[in-house]
């Protein structure tokens, strides 16, 4: 198994909610989203935001304005809708009965390991 292949369909999994979260701070823009997602290792290009942002609205979680820019063309800020306050509310709990299972099996396998080092006298 490829690890790096891993890391990443992890990281995508976990994009939406990530998206969600972010825009549900206020309205932003969308090259704000994609720095904040670099510099947290959530490794996303343009060619795979635009998409899910769309597919988001589409789906009735985000809506967007355009918003008048001083330094050229008009800028579209992302919002979440009723719908998507609602969808990321049940997301998190998912997430957290999630990372709540994961922690659990990792510290009983880490637990495990320790224990048997104990009987090997290590």
């Amino acid at each position: 198994m490829d690890l790096e292949n891993a890391k990443v369909q992890m990281r995508k999994g976990i994009l939406e909610f990530c998206i969600l979260h972010i825009i549900s701070r206020g309205e932003v823009y969308a090259s704000d989203m994609l720095e904040e997602l670099t510099s947290a290792k959530i490794m996303v290009v343009e060619g795979t935001l635009y998409p899910l942002l769309t597919r988001l609205k589409n789906s009735g979680l985000l809506d967007y304005k355009w918003v008048e820019s001083v330094s050229g063309p008009p800028r579209k800020y992302y919002i979440l809708t009723d719908t998507g306050k609602i969808f990321l509310e049940q997301f998190g709990e998912t997430w957290n009965e999630l990372q709540a299972s994961v922690n659990q099996i990792i510290h009983e396998s880490f637990h495990h390991h320790n224990k048997e080092s104990e009987e090997e006298g290590v």
